[in-house]
């Protein structure tokens, strides 16, 4: 089997993606895209992570960069998706099979283990989350505008829409576990610690 042949990490296929929008796009640029995009579903790469692709995307030909003349804003190098690029992610969506979504949240970690510590400290950590998903609220919405201004309805907006009802669901059920948790005495193992202070 010939390199060409071999799948690509993830991060390989989100990179193409973005160029297959059908831009010139600079690391710099897909580094903002993905920050404005991809995030809300995915993860944003590093930008390290984007060269490294945006290398192994070359050398597979599956991309090819130019360099913008003397005298273009930040003097770049821009990519742009080849024929081979758009089959190979038509391929990847095709036919590799999708991997189970894996969730990591750290806040819900800690509530779990919240009877180690201190009432306010765990009410203070879910009102965190619930600001921070009334961001991810804001920011969802400004992305979906924009994407409908410049693109109309896609499936990019599709997914987009999904991420603000993910958003919305999100605030919901934190501040339903802020209510919850307020409404339970203070934990255990504080209360002991505390008593032999």
């Amino acid at each position: 089997m010939g390199e060409r042949t071999r799948p690509l990490p993830t991060t390989g296929y989100a990179v193409l993606g973005l160029l297959s929008f059908g831009e010139e796009l600079s690391g710099y640029d897909l580094k903002k895209w993905a920050d404005h995009s991809l995030r809300f579903f995915y993860w944003s790469p590093a930008i390290s992570n984007i060269y490294g692709e945006l290398k192994r995307l070359q050398q597979l030909g599956y991309v090819v960069a130019r360099e913008l003349p003397e005298g273009s804003p930040r003097n770049r190098r821009v990519y742009r998706i080849t024929d081979e690029g758009v089959d190979a992610l038509a391929q990847w969506i095709e036919h590799e099979p999708v991997e189970a979504p894996v969730l990591k949240d750290q806040a819900l970690l800690r509530v779990w283990l919240g009877h180690v510590a201190g009432k306010d400290r765990v009410l203070a950590l879910v009102a965190s989350e619930e600001e921070q998903a009334r961001r991810m609220i804001a920011d969802v919405t400004h992305s979906l505008e924009r994407a409908h201004e410049t693109m109309g309805p896609s499936y990019a907006g599709l997914v987009e829409q999904w991420c603000l009802r993910y958003a919305t669901a999100r605030l919901d059920a934190f501040a339903e576990l802020r209510r919850t948790l307020a409404a339970l005495p203070e934990p255990a193992i504080r209360t002991r610690r505390e008593a032999l202070a």
